[in-house]
C-alpha cells in the first residue's frame, strides 16, 4: 500500500502535545498522527458495525427487558451471579 502526503492544521497546543509525545516515544509526529487517525477510524467502523448488528437483532423483535437486565447487573460481584440474560420480550409475548 502506497502513501500520499496529507496536510492538516493543528492549533499550537495540540501540535506541541503531539511533538512532546513523539519525542517520548522516539517516533515522528507524523507516525503518531497516522496511528491516531487509524485508531479513530477503526473505532468508528467497529461502532457502526455494532450498531448495524444491534439494528438487525432489533428487527428480529427479541429484546431483553429492563427487569432482566437490572437483575443480572444487580447480581454482579455477589455469590449468586446470574448468567447473562436471554431475550425475554419476543413478538409472541408482546
Amino acid at each position: 500500500m502506497g502513501t500520499s502526503p496529507y496536510s492538516i492544521r493543528l492549533d499550537d497546543e495540540l501540535r506541541k502535545s503531539l511533538e512532546r509525545e513523539a519525542e517520548i516515544e522516539d517516533r515522528s509526529p507524523a507516525q503518531l498522527a497516522v496511528r491516531a487517525i487509524r485508531s479513530m477510524l477503526e473505532a468508528k467502523e467497529a461502532k457502526r458495525a455494532a450498531i448495524d448488528n444491534a439494528l438487525a437483532r432489533a428487527e428480529e423483535g427479541a429484546f431483553i427487558s429492563a427487569e432482566a437486565m437490572n437483575a443480572w447487573i444487580d447480581s454482579w460481584d455477589t455469590g449468586d451471579e446470574l448468567p447473562s440474560p436471554k431475550p425475554d420480550i419476543t413478538p409472541d409475548s408482546a
